[in-house]
């Protein structure tokens, strides 16, 4: 801190600039302004000053940045979202996309007959029923903290063809997640078509699943999406999961019918 101390010596005016370091709250201070207690600081902050100019108050949104030792801070715009621990945090996000889809549930083929699901059942227990993998939507995910949430979002198109474009058929179906090959979220629902002769008989379908899994094992995840035939009302239904039926039709094709899986990974912050 400069000091200008003004005293009068034989009858003229002189000033005298001296320099010190002021302490608040301690008799011993360590920097020119040392501050040892509560700041509250009221109206708007600048950096960078000289004796002739103010300094910078920065903008809407801005943060003051260390530049080291022996320099000025500066303002900076940071795009990074501030998280305090206690908090949950998206830490990553797994999307895949598949155009294969399931396509050996018709013409012919029953359905497993089985109802009801339960969590935990294993993908490869045809007791708990016939499941058919989509095999693009296959991840394998790391988990740093046991304390988290899985939020899963899976949407597809299902395609049926009715053995007559006058004929009214039905086909249940169910798809689920599972991880590690064990079922964690499951949804049926059911395609019909009616009379619907302008469209060759073809009826399309949006399945959408959304499901939050908390607290899931730290370590290594592999999250499969697969999905099975219930039951139809005529089992030589044409019926497809994610792809179309015929390539050579006009009302549908792969891309329109595809299946997209989205994985968000939360965890919990701890500072």
């Amino acid at each position: 801190m400069k000091k200008t101390v003004y005293c009068g010596i034989a009858g003229l005016l002189c000033s005298i600039q001296t320099y010190a370091q002021v302490g608040v709250g301690t008799s011993t201070p360590n920097s020119t302004l040392d501050v040892n207690g509560k700041t509250t600081l009221r109206k708007e902050l600048r950096v960078g000053g000289t004796s002739t100019q103010v300094g910078n108050a920065g903008t809407n949104g801005q943060v003051l940045v260390s530049q080291g030792a022996g320099l000025p801070p500066v303002w900076k715009t940071v795009n990074v979202p501030f998280v305090e621990g206690g908090q949950y945090k998206l830490v990553n996000s797994y999307l895949s996309t598949d155009q294969n889809g399931v396509t050996t549930l018709s013409n012919g083929i029953q359905g497993d007959a089985v109802l009801k699901n339960s969590t935990g059942d294993d993908i490869n227990d045809t007791s708990k029923g016939k499941w058919m993998k989509i095999s693009g939507l296959e991840n394998t995910i790391t988990i740093k903290n046991a304390k988290n949430k899985l939020v899963y979002n899976f949407q597809t198109g299902v395609e049926m063809k009715s053995t007559s474009a006058t004929t009214s058929e039905n086909v249940s179906f169910a798809c689920g997640v599972f991880r590690n090959s064990k079922l964690v979220a499951v949804r049926p629902d059911q395609i019909s078509t009616t009379n619907n002769s302008e469209r060759e008989g073809f009826q399309d379908y949006i399945f959408t699943l959304n499901y939050t899994e908390q607290n899931v094992p730290a370590g290594s995840q592999k999250i499969e999406v697969a999905c099975r035939k219930i039951v139809a009302s005529n089992n030589n239904s044409q019926f497809t999961i994610g792809k179309n039926i015929s390539t050579s039709n006009t009302v549908s094709n792969a891309f329109t019918l595809e299946s997209d899986f989205k994985i968000d990974v939360i965890e919990f912050v701890t500072y």
